[in-house]
């Protein structure tokens, strides 16, 4: 073969030498082989035996060679010596750079450590990131799933003990019917992909609910492409039908869930809403032959319907009779939905009554004995098998938080939540509701460490994060009335409130990973001007800003100090029981990631230089009692670190022997067994744990005894939230700490409701926007993983552009054409890209390939890059501020429960550019310099000395 004037030998050995490790090039973690020679990497195949991909390896995965030879990798570390945004840099020595850094940081956590706002992206080190962070004494610590995924996580914790994305998954072996919302197709694709086609070779149907029919969609049964930010709507009308003809499982709502609870019914009080209790603070269920008692009775027959007295006097009523009278509601009828939705009244009562149909005439018995929490044997599995899955697209939005809570509502009353043929949890889950004590950040003091978990679950308004005046403590407002379930805090809002001093100025702003001066902010032309913003006496508004990643983004420029990254083929991590681990419904997992090859370049794996600037500041857990490090580099820390006795970053081959699981002592060889085993460990569960792992005894106390849990009761699934409806009680006067003012109090009353609602979301009711009648989302294509494949030649190769996609007949009516160059006007500005047409999305609806475009000269791309002048950024359209309101307070643009960035809520109209426009994207920022040292990306990228 010949190409580019050369002869390919298409034949030779693919290499001298093979090592096993966990991709990165999505949040899969599948396992991998690396085919070296001569210390090079040659060739990337799936590994057949681990437990994630069995040897399935995606288009990224193979590609990841061209990440690991990409031309736009940092090679040594930097130091800013031009104005921000110039580009201007210095190569500088490691020692110098840790020195610059340690000095930084140390006076800051000397002074007042909540001027250090330490922010991650996706990096999957969540759980040594922030146990540094709380070691340094700062609260202002959060990672990735702020803006990404905290609805789904928050709904799923406080209502299953669980969630969707990557903690749970259907039951591909026995599932007949499977409706998947919004998951996008970059995410857990090799499992997901083969569930599927395992789904369609069984004949099961697959139902897809996404307003734009692409990847997952474009293979669905049937596609219901359905109006954005009406998930939830559509959710509770088919909840309405369900409930309307009377096809619930009822054994299920009583045996499993809170349908049975009573609720206070005291209109003013201060219990009102709250849980009939016992003495011992039991939650109380009615006999309808004894009346009030303990609702974990075994042998009770309780009522769910009917207003009762208690033996105190006050009134109660059954979880179940709130829901029903909610859901019966004509608010939530087909017809009086349909049109909000975009989906017919019809078409919802067919689907409602299709997954009926499944659930209860055809579900799945497995002859498999099992023992509950209670002591009840059951001599089989009975499952209904109707399975869900949802991702981003329902998160997404300011009312993300109660549709999740919506979707797993309607499991709860099919039944279909851990059976046969329903979607399952994914070990480690599930965990206690909420799953454990509230955040900590109060009484933050210099040189003093935290002591809890920064991102953790609040049971009330006591644990909020808020001062004696109702101000956050958080720089980013997390956990605080703005956002009071922001379990993952809110980076996207970080750089906005240091801007305005609100709630007070930061010192230093110290990032990994995350590309906030591009596709990681709500929008960038905002951030870079804060990040380059001067304060009178000159300094930057933020007066220091460390940057960690492995490739030249976008905010690399605007750094101050740059420490260089290595790649994943290059380092050392552990994928963590204690963070992303890889188990599944099948059993607890975890792995690593081994070096297969030596950096070539003056680089440090982020987590090593974590490690030691905690050493350099003191911080107790990283010094031993005179001072000197305690671990020498991050696998000594993975081996010997131990966040209680016994239970470390990893789970596998514990003790001195490495014979234990999941609690045993450190184990000097572990990493070298995970080695030997392929990079993973894996638990498997025996049969009679496989199911019903809720209520499971056998399973929760296996669970217990391995750390995975602190208790091994039962777990009972909320379909009533009694933590929001103490923050409604706080909103209504009560309880010593109050929102601090009327619009504050409002916005909690409203949305923190113990039953899932649906509301238009927030940005369409605050503004007219009828100018700007269309939706506009963003997707991310199975080829690239969020924005990391801008660096690699192959997948560039692909997808180098991206268009806006929008319906034949909407363009038809506006008349407008595909390739025609448009401008995309929202309140917040606009941006042009070109046009193309399409029958697969929603009428109302236009979308577009997420972080494809790019600004030129990042990632080494040249100006005339297709990613720069032919791919845009929807981004730069989207606000992190609600619009203005009466009141002066600023609110985000994000979930009011959870601080969710509201990515998926903008609305724009689209209008062709005049024809003497250019047609070159716009914004079209100058490009960017290169740093010192990175040559320019050769016209044929290869692995060097080739």
């Amino acid at each position: 073969m010949t190409g580019h004037g050369e002869v390919i030998e298409t034949s030779a050995p693919i290499g001298d030498a093979v090592k096993t490790t966990t991709c990165y090039m999505c949040a899969c973690r599948c396992g991998i082989k690396v085919h070296l020679k001569d210390g090079r990497v040659r060739y990337i195949e799936g590994n057949p035996d681990h437990p994630v991909n069995r040897g399935v390896l995606c288009g990224k995965g193979s590609a990841g060679i061209m990440t690991q030879y990409a031309p736009s990798r940092l090679r040594a570390p930097l130091k800013r010596v031009g104005p921000r945004g110039s580009g201007e840099f210095a190569e500088i020595s490691w020692a110098e750079a840790m020195e610059i850094a340690t000095g930084w940081l140390r006076n800051v956590r000397a002074t007042d450590p909540r001027k250090l706002a330490f922010f991650t992206g996706r990096d999957q080190s969540q759980s040594l990131t922030g146990f540094w962070a709380a070691q340094f004494g700062t609260p202002n610590f959060a990672a990735h799933g702020g803006f990404c995924s905290v609805n789904m996580a928050a709904a799923g914790l406080y209502t299953i003990g669980g969630s969707f994305w990557e903690f749970g998954e259907p039951d591909w072996e026995h599932a007949k019917y499977f409706m998947m919302f919004g998951v996008a197709e970059d995410h857990d694709s090799n499992p997901i992909k083969i569930g599927l086609g395992k789904l369609k070779a069984r004949g099961a149907k697959f139902v897809s609910v996404n307003p734009v029919r692409t990847g997952y969609s474009a293979i669905a049964d049937e596609w219901v492409g359905i109006r954005p930010g009406t998930d939830g709507l559509f959710v509770m009308a088919l909840i309405h039908e369900l409930l309307r003809t009377d096809r619930v499982d009822l054994d299920f709502l009583v045996r499993y869930t809170n349908a049975h609870w009573l609720v206070v019914k005291n209109p003013g009080g201060a219990d009102d809403g709250l849980f009939a209790r016992d003495a011992d603070g039991k939650p109380l269920a009615w006999d309808r032959a004894r009346g009030a008692m303990d609702a974990a009775t075994p042998a009770m027959q309780p009522a769910i319907v009917g207003e009762q007295t208690l033996p105190d006097g006050r009134v109660a009523v059954p979880v179940f009779q709130l829901m029903a009278e909610r859901y019966l509601s004509p608010d939530y009828a087909p017809d009086k939905v349909a049109a909000t939705c975009g989906v017919s009244a019809e078409r919802i009562r067919r689907l409602a009554a299709e997954i009926a149909d499944i659930a209860f005439n055809h579900t799945i018995t497995i002859d498999q004995p099992w023992t509950d929490s209670l002591g009840r044997r059951h001599e089989t599995m009975v499952g209904r098998p109707v399975s869900f899955h949802a991702m981003r697209g329902i998160s997404a939005h300011s009312n993300g938080f109660h549709t999740c809570r919506a979707l797993h509502l309607l499991q709860m009353i099919l039944g279909a939540i851990d059976v046969p043929g329903s979607w399952r949890y994914k070990s480690p889950f599930p965990r206690p509701i909420p799953p454990g004590p509230g955040p900590a950040g109060k009484g933050a003091k210099p040189n003093t460490p935290l002591a809890g978990n920064i991102l953790s679950f609040p049971h009330g308004p006591d644990d909020l994060l808020v001062n004696d005046d109702g101000s956050p403590i958080r720089i980013d407002k997390a956990f605080s009335w703005d956002a009071p379930l922001a379990l993952h805090g809110m980076m996207h809002m970080v750089i906005g409130n240091a801007g305005k001093a609100d709630p007070y100025e930061i010192d230093t702003l110290f990032m990994f990973m995350a590309n906030m001066a591009w596709n990681s902010a709500m929008n960038p032309g905002e951030v870079i001007r804060i990040l380059t913003e001067t304060r009178e006496d000159g300094e930057y508004r933020i007066p220091h800003v460390i940057y960690s990643d492995a490739y030249f983004s976008e905010t690399v420029p605007y750094a101050d100090l740059i420490l260089p990254d290595t790649t994943y083929l290059e380092r050392w991590d552990a994928i963590s029981l204690l963070d992303r681990p890889i188990g599944s419904a099948h059993g607890p997992g975890d792995a690593i990631r081994q070096p297969v090859i030596q950096p070539d370049r003056d680089v440090r794996g982020f987590q090593e230089v974590l490690i030691e600037l905690g050493a350099r500041l003191g911080l107790p857990a990283f010094v031993k009692e005179d001072g000197s490090p305690k671990f020498k580099d991050y696998p000594d820390y993975i081996m010997n670190h131990q966040r209680m006795p016994g239970v470390g970053p990893l789970a596998g081959f514990r003790g001195e022997d490495g014979t234990k699981k999941g609690v045993g002592e450190p184990n000097p060889n572990q990493l070298q067994k995970y080695i030997e085993n392929g990079c993973f460990w894996r638990h498997h569960l025996p049969p009679e744990q496989l199911y019903f792992k809720h209520a499971n005894k056998a399973y929760l106390e296996d669970s217990k005894a391995m750390g995975l849990i602190g208790k091994s009761d039962q777990i009972v699934l909320q379909i009533y939230s009694e933590p929001l409806q103490k923050f409604r009680l706080a909103a209504q006067g009560h309880g010593a700490k109050q929102p601090p003012d009327e619009a504050t109090r409002a916005r909690i009353a409203t949305y923190c409701d113990p039953l899932p609602l649906w509301y238009a979301p927030l940005e369409q009711q605050l503004h007219d926007t009828s100018g700007f009648p269309l939706s506009a989302i963003t997707q991310r294509p199975m080829d690239h993983y969020h924005s990391w494949g801008s660096q690699n030649a192959w997948l560039r190769q692909i997808r180098g552009a991206n268009k806006l996609y929008m319906h034949r007949m909407t363009a038809h009516r506006l008349g407008l054409h595909d390739g025609d160059w448009v401008w995309v006007e929202s309140r917040n500005g606009r941006v042009k890209g070109q046009l193309a047409l399409m029958d697969g999305v929603n009428p109302d609806t236009v979308w577009t390939w997420n972080a494809i475009g790019k600004r030129a000269g990042a990632w080494n791309l040249s100006p005339d890059s297709p990613e720069a002048t032919r791919g845009f950024l929807l981004n730069h359209v989207i606000s992190e501020w609600l619009p203005a309101q009466e009141a002066a307070y600023r609110f985000a643009n994000a979930d009011p429960v959870t601080g969710q960035a509201a990515w998926y809520d903008l609305r724009v109209r689209v209008t062709p550019c005049a024809p003497e426009e250019i047609p070159v994207t716009d914004p079209h920022p100058t490009a960017l310099e290169r740093p010192p040292g990175m040559k320019p990306a050769p016209d044929l990228v290869r692995e060097p000395g080739k």
